[in-house]
């Protein structure tokens, strides 16, 4: 009964989402006001014919997917709610990957499509990325947990410190504890904060050195080399909006005028996308693509 309601309940909402609210182009030959389920699919990273079987009750979309589909039909956060007991899922944290994009958030990365843009958490998890983006970046593995973070992985695995110059590294790495003591100040003894710290000082005698000098510093912008695997490296600006709550962070990504990026960056937005190929996963196991860097 459940999942019949759960699929009454997507139609309704994709009916009333205009295309122009989510960043799509409205054609002439537009039969339909709100959105067609191909587009809802493509929002959320699924194929149409499985998005087709969830408005028809035939199938229990998984955590990822739900979180995907709140944010591509702009799902207010008691919607989004609504829609996890609909499927008869868990109600998500709110700062872990499946954690509730505040549609604001999603409005204002929507109109950034020329610029690498994505959403993520204070404990850098990424939430939501444009498709520069994840050219710019990539994706991170699909995971749960401490590992989620990309402050975990930049720790404890030395393949995810390739996004940056070696040089660099000791920069980010003081830059990342920093934020986090920042982090701590905000949300206390979290639980979700607390198990990462614990983990990262029980798997990293860097982080344990940095974490015990006690610097403390919001990372709201920065100057980042990123390398890329057929660009090089991409000298850019990363600059930050926070929420009201400051538990999540739109980040975009732009060149200095005149530099070498501005080329850089147009050449990411031909080659880059034509690498990205749509998420082709089985009904059973639908996932949400998704970068990470801050």
């Amino acid at each position: 009964m459940e999942l019949a309601e759960l699929g009454t309940f997507l139609r309704n909402r994709r009916e009333r989402v205009r295309p122009q609210d989510v960043g799509l182009p409205v054609g002439p030959r537009r039969r339909v006001s709100g959105l067609r389920r191909d587009e809802v699919a493509q929002l959320a990273g699924a194929s149409t014919d499985y998005y087709i079987q969830l408005e028809r009750g035939a199938a229990q979309p998984s955590e990822q997917m739900l979180a995907a589909l709140a944010r591509a039909l702009r799902l207010t956060h008691d919607e989004r709610d609504y829609l996890f007991r609909l499927a008869a899922r868990p109600l998500p944290s709110q700062t872990g990957s499946s954690a509730h994009v505040q549609p604001g958030m999603l409005d204002l990365l929507d109109r950034l499509p020329s610029t690498p843009a994505q959403v993520i958490t204070d404990l850098q998890v990424t939430l939501v990325q444009n498709p520069l983006a994840r050219a710019l970046l990539g994706a991170p593995p699909e995971t749960r947990g401490p590992r989620a973070s990309f402050l975990y992985r930049w720790f404890t695995e030395p393949d995810s410190r390739r996004l940056y110059p070696p040089e660099e590294h000791d920069h980010h790495s003081r830059a990342f504890v920093s934020d986090l003591r920042a982090v701590v100040g905000r949300r206390g003894r979290d639980p979700q904060v607390t198990d990462l710290i614990d983990n990262l000082l029980r798997y990293s005698s860097e982080f344990a050195e940095l974490w015990a000098r006690q610097d403390v510093a919001v990372r709201r912008s920065d100057r980042k080399r990123i390398v890329h695997p057929s660009l090089g490296v991409l000298d850019l600006n990363c600059l930050t909006l926070f929420s009201e709550d400051g538990q999540q962070r739109l980040l975009w990504f732009t060149a200095p005028p005149g530099s070498a990026a501005v080329e850089q960056l147009e050449l990411l937005s031909v080659i880059g996308l034509q690498q990205l190929t749509p998420d082709t996963d089985p009904p059973s196991d639908p996932k949400r693509a998704g970068g990470s860097i801050s």
